[in-house]
């Protein structure tokens, strides 16, 4: 299916807003790209502009990273083909774009004012468009009003045309329904696992010749890996905490500093909604009292959602007006309209928190551990100077645990040691880098700690002698000699089931499971169970193999889902409605793929290389 558009449920200037203001991207200056080149390409008349190429790039990066949850180069984008992916759609877009302007497409002002006024990230407090916070708004991104208003125009006129070309698209009822059945349909199977016990041969005990030649054919498995030999000197704050032990004065003086933190009044959890009148703010309470709209509706009435009306946790003094009402409260509800600082407002009261009194004993141990590693760190901090002065003069790892309270150490680094001061990402990374002509040099952890190290050799990959690991081999190869045994037991039972023969009298242990779907999970089994028991001809019997474990498996006739259950029904009009999106989105495609080729398409490889440099 394309991936060049995507039907976005949403009004246009939410989408802009999106790639503009929520991703935080300013406009990148013409200045920033070598030969001051302004556009990417164009498609007959309508140009692609370094910025929109930008834009669209980082913002297909940051949905990526959501999905990877780390950082995401511009390297690995490419090499997952998103520069690629966002040019096809920006010079799709063009295309439409191009299009709607020869056909004199044309949006009225009274329609742009509408998507902008109705744009939440412009509102003000009161919940209206407010101009002056969508001037700052505009200005913080580089754009002018008239850059941006032109960019919905075009953005408005561009998907007018898009839904014409597709709008009304419906997947055929055959094809839903193919979708649908191959969802939903269910088989009944019975399954075992051919354990140790119904092997009908004991494995083979191996001889010294068998276990060196197994040995010597699985050398990959009894190969300790390169490691870099690292002597290190650190300190961090924990080594200290004896020495840095603060006394009761300094403890009751943190106490006493936090009084409102350990002293906290009665609060309540409270939302606020303000209206823009009296009479506006007591119609929307009569309506609440009458059980015609929730608070949350309200809310999304006026263009805000949850985050935009909750105040939090909130004291007395924090409620102005509104205190004494709210507080009389002694189950969750509304109250109001109350006059405000912003106007008439209706307050909802969420929860109650009761008032916090925490004693200093309750709050000492917090204080001390809190304390003593601040302490820790001054101290640390107070000697970094001395410490680094000793190495910078030549002295070695071994003088510095002489003569300071660093610690000495020593260990084997391979990509798998985590343990120890390999526990500090900081350390790994400098042990990864650091060479034997590198002078040892103070560094820092998160902590507060700090450490300075050596590469003293670097050990090669090499075998582990036969004798030390002949215990791991015999186990290596009575388990695989396990598994071969399994499968050939698995293989007579399929063979005897296809001949005729019953499962259950194969003499293994044999699960009847109810009808499963594919998507499905039966308790005990393997997820590749599943896909076998609907790639297996009813009555057949299958073999599948999960790591060293093996399983016979006998699926029966498929089931057809009742057409007429709720959750069926809702699952074809699901299915309807995607696979109509797909259909439409790729006759979007095909159209402006077709508008491309007559109009004529402009790559300024260039001004791309550019902008993904920059981006680096």
């Amino acid at each position: 299916m394309s991936t060049k558009f995507r039907t976005h449920g949403k009004g246009v200037v939410v989408w802009i807003l999106l790639a503009v203001m929520v991703l935080g991207l300013g406009g990148f200056g013409i200045s920033s790209f070598s030969g001051g080149s302004q556009k990417i390409g164009s498609v007959g008349d309508t140009d692609i502009t370094v910025n929109d190429y930008a834009r669209a790039l980082q913002r297909q990066m940051n949905a990526v990273q959501q999905q990877l949850g780390r950082p995401l180069t511009v390297t690995e984008a490419k090499s997952y083909g998103i520069d690629q992916q966002v040019q096809a759609q920006l010079f799709a877009q063009a295309a439409l774009s191009e299009e709607a302007r020869r056909l004199g497409l044309s949006i009225g002002d009274a329609e742009v004012a509408r998507q902008i006024t109705g744009a939440s990230a412009f509102h003000g407090p009161n919940g209206q468009f407010d101009r002056e916070t969508y001037r700052m708004a505009l200005r913080q991104q580089g754009y002018t009003e008239g850059d941006f208003e032109r960019q919905v125009r075009d953005d408005i006129a561009r998907n007018l045309l898009q839904g014409a070309i597709a709008s009304g698209v419906s997947a055929p009822k055959t094809l839903v329904d193919a979708y649908a059945d191959y969802i939903t349909e269910s088989r009944p199977v019975s399954w075992a696992e051919v354990t140790e016990m119904d092997l009908t041969e004991e494995p083979a005990k191996p001889d010294e010749a068998a276990l060196q030649s197994y040995y010597d054919a699985h050398q990959d498995r009894y190969t300790s890996p390169e490691s870099r030999e690292i002597t290190y000197v650190w300190l961090t704050p924990d080594m200290l905490k004896d020495e840095a032990a603060p006394d009761d004065t300094t403890l009751r003086a943190m106490y006493d500093q936090r009084s409102d933190e350990y002293r906290q009044p009665e609060r309540r959890l409270v939302d606020k909604l303000v209206f823009p009148s009296e009479e506006e703010a007591q119609k929307a309470a009569d309506r609440l009292n009458a059980g015609q709209i929730s608070f949350e509706d309200l809310a999304r009435e006026r263009g805000l959602d949850i985050t935009d009306i909750d105040l939090g946790e909130v004291t007395r003094g924090d409620l102005g007006n509104a205190a004494d009402a709210v507080f009389a409260l002694t189950e969750p509800g509304v109250v109001g309209p109350v006059a405000t600082d912003l106007g008439p407002a209706l307050f909802k009261m969420n929860g109650i928190l009761p008032a916090d009194d925490t004693t200093f004993e309750q709050a000492k141990p917090d204080l001390e551990a809190e304390a003593t590693i601040d302490q820790a760190r001054a101290m640390i901090t107070a000697m970094t100077a001395d410490l680094e002065d000793r190495l910078a003069s030549g002295a070695t790892l071994e003088d510095m645990a002489k003569d300071t309270k660093m610690e000495l150490g020593h260990i084997s680094m391979t990509p798998e040691t985590k343990d120890g001061i390999a526990a500090y990402e900081d350390f790994r990374t400098a042990a990864n880098s650091v060479t034997q002509q590198d002078f040892p040099e103070l560094r820092t952890f998160d902590d507060g700690g700090v450490f300075a190290l050596q590469l003293d050799g670097i050990t090669p990959a090499a075998p582990i002698p036969f004798a030390e690991v002949r215990d791991r081999v015999i186990d290596d190869w009575r388990n695989d000699e396990l598994a071969r045994l399994k499968a050939e037991r698995a293989e007579e039972v399929v063979a005897a089931v296809d001949a005729g023969a019953v499962l259950a009298d194969q003499g293994l242990l044999v699960t009847n499971s109810a009808p499963v779907e594919r998507t499905g999970f039966i308790e005990g089994a393997p997820t590749a169970l599943i896909g076998k028991i609907f790639e297996t001809e009813p009555g057949k019997a299958a073999m599948v193999t999960d790591q060293d474990r093996v399983f016979v498996l006998v699926p029966g006739a498929s089931i057809a889902a009742d057409p007429a259950a709720p959750e069926t029904a809702q699952l074809r009009d699901a299915l309807a409605q995607r696979l109509g999106q797909s259909m439409s989105n790729d006759l979007a495609t095909l159209f402006a793929t077709a508008a491309e080729a007559k109009l004529g398409l402009n790559v300024n490889t260039a001004a791309i290389n550019a902008v993904q440099a920059q981006m680096q």
